[in-house]
């Protein structure tokens, strides 16, 4: 099939990898704007345009394609069978959706229609999910809300991070829209209509970081998983910032919330009578370390209260 596809970070890659090995003809890659990073603000292309560039594909990156003719006038332009569209970040009018052939195809990363929007990846572990998956979409008008083709499950075990399971979708999203393009050159596709509990992902935010040790520990615990590898969860120890990049529930205890209970492994009191064992965390300024490894660095005595 002629394949416009548009996608812009690493979890869009295999995706347009797959496309390129079951023979499609990818004619263009619509991404974003290389954008500053790193301390020198260098100049950075986005995965998905890296990828295109090394297969030969050309590459497009228009700032919107709301109320921009030459944008649409680019994508008619391709007299593509369907546009493929993955974590691209824009939306798109209608105008868009409407110039492929088969219209445009979203990979999205959840069991819709529950998590959509821009993180649905994260909030599903911030929220002790214990399955999630992809769902290919036909797309229209509104965010996440159109009829869904395909979809393929899969378990969130209880110490998966959400870059873990980042790196797991990205796979199945890639197998899931194969299937789904099978399908549609088989005329097989059934669309169903997305029914039943809903739920928004939002963009993540420094703001979730902090850890609130009145929660009980399975809480807290989600929330370490959740925002690794960024933005992480963090807690006060000295008066500066200590990131917790993995966690395990502990033991039961009667201290009160906050209160360093154990050394090895790093044990922290929380709500409920809960505890939870930090087992990698990073000092503000240093690396990241197994929580016993900071200790020993670092002497925290036990019955110290965080945040402090």
């Amino acid at each position: 099939m002629k394949v416009i596809f548009m996608g812009t970070p690493e979890f869009a890659v295999p995706c347009l990898e797959r496309l390129i090995t079951d023979g499609h003809d990818v004619m263009l890659a619509v991404t974003q704007a290389d954008k500053p990073k790193g301390r020198g603000y260098t100049l950075t292309p986005p995965p998905v345009k890296l990828c295109a560039l090394s297969h030969g594909i050309p590459v497009y990156q228009p700032a919107t394609f709301k109320n921009n003719p030459e944008a649409l006038e680019k994508l008619a332009s391709c007299g593509a069978d369907v546009a493929i569209v993955v974590a691209y970040g824009r939306i798109l009018p209608q105008a868009a959706l409407d110039i492929p052939r088969y219209g445009c195809i979203n990979v999205h990363a959840s069991l819709l229609p529950k998590y959509r929007g821009a993180a649905p990846i994260q909030w599903a572990v911030l929220h002790g999910e214990t399955e999630s998956g992809v769902t290919t979409m036909q797309m229209d008008a509104g965010l996440d809300t159109g009829d869904m083709l395909l979809t393929r499950r899969c378990a969130i075990p209880p110490e998966m991070t959400a870059g873990e399971l980042h790196d797991l979708l990205s796979r199945e999203g890639a197998e899931a829209l194969s299937d789904t393009l099978k399908a549609l050159e088989a005329g097989t596709l059934k669309p169903v209509k997305q029914e039943g509990e809903s739920c928004y992902a939002p963009m993540l935010s420094r703001e979730l970081s902090v850890m609130d040790w009145e929660c009980p520990a399975q809480a807290l615990h989600n929330q370490v998983r959740g925002l690794n590898p960024w933005p992480s969860a963090s807690t006060r120890l000295g008066g500066k910032i200590l990131k917790v990049h993995r966690s395990r529930v502990g033991e039961s205890t009667k201290a009160i919330p906050g209160t360093v209970v154990k050394h090895n492994p790093f044990t922290v009191a929380c709500g409920g009578g809960t505890t939870l064992e930090l087992l990698e965390v990073q000092a503000e300024g240093g690396k990241r370390m197994a929580g016993a490894d900071f200790l020993r660095g670092r002497p925290v005595e036990i019955g110290r209260v965080l945040p402090d």
